[in-house]
Order: C-alpha cells, then structure tokens, then sequence
C-alpha cells in the first residue's frame, strides 16, 4: 500500500490539526505537526517563527515522514500539519519530496469566517504567535492554491459530513 502525504492547508483557527488528528484515527494515519515539533526542538529563547524556523521545522517533519513511508508498513496517511501552506513553494516542497519517495500527495484546504477564526484563535496554543493579528497578516498574503484540493468550509466545527467529505477524497472510506 502506497503512503499518501497530505497536505493541510488554511489560515490559523480554521481547524487543520482537529481535522487531521481525526482523519489519522480512521484511516492509519500519522500526524506530523510543525508546532510540536518545534516546541520539542527549541526552547522558549530559541523559538523564533520565522520562516527559516518554520521551514527547517517543515523539512525535519518531511525526514520524519520519509522514515514512516519507507517502513514495512508504513502509515497509510502521513498529515503534515501546523502550517498555513499560504505560500505556492511551502506545498512544492511537500509534494516533491513526496513523489521523490514515490507517495502520493493530496491536499485539504480548511476555511472558515473571520468571526470564527477570531473565537478560536482566542484559546491557548503551543504556538505563541497564534492569534488573530497573525491570521490576518496571512490571509492578506496567502496564495491561491494551484494544485488539485478539497476545500471545507469548518465554520460549524467538525462534523460526520466533513469528516465523510474528507474520508472520500482521501480514498479511505
């Protein structure tokens, strides 16, 4: 069985980590998130969320992933999370070390209103940069997305129906 890295993409608060921790629970998947990784890797002096940081942190995932993909049984999904994907080089990077293993590559694009995003954004995170001025700064910047992709709409919370919507892109229903 072929591993199938996925991609999970939207602005912060609008629901990629929940999505991914539940889709990876349905279908033998892994959950590969940058925050984590970088709150592991660096202590609080050191953490800088830049995008040097973030990208080292995206490609020490990417290492992670290709280990899980070469295994004798490796993960069906591996979902590379905690990045908002905003910029069309940080989903090249992912889908070409992916098809360089010879995996697959799909892409979730979350969404939601600005009020949502707002509400969301305003509870704890292991990322400290995480809030709404943050959300703005990237949604005035965040590219359109070229690739093929499912595109959710999360303002209702995770549901069945976005959860059977994914389920059926990803192939694992």
């Amino acid at each position: 069985m072929e591993t199938c890295f996925v991609i999970m993409a939207g602005l912060p608060g609008t629901g990629k980590s929940t999505l991914a921790r539940a889709l990876a629970a349905k279908v033998r998947g892994v959950v590969l998130d940058k925050d984590l990784l970088r709150a592991a890797l660096f202590s609080e002096p050191w953490i800088e969320y830049s995008r040097e940081q973030d990208d080292f942190c995206v490609d020490v995932l990417l290492q992670a992933g290709g280990y899980l993909a070469r295994k004798e049984t490796p993960p069906a999904f591996i979902f590379i999370d905690g990045r908002t994907f905003a910029m069309r080089y940080q989903i090249e990077r992912v889908a070409d070390y992916a098809n360089s293993l010879g995996c697959g590559v799909r892409l979730i694009h979350l969404v939601c209103s600005d009020e949502t995003a707002r509400q969301r954004l305003a509870t704890d995170h292991v990322a400290k940069n995480r809030d709404f001025a943050l959300y703005l700064k990237v949604k005035q910047g965040f590219e359109a997305i070229e690739r093929p992709h499912l595109t959710l709409d999360t303002d209702d919370g995770l549901n069945d129906a976005l959860l059977e919507q994914s389920l059926r892109y990803l192939g694992g229903d």
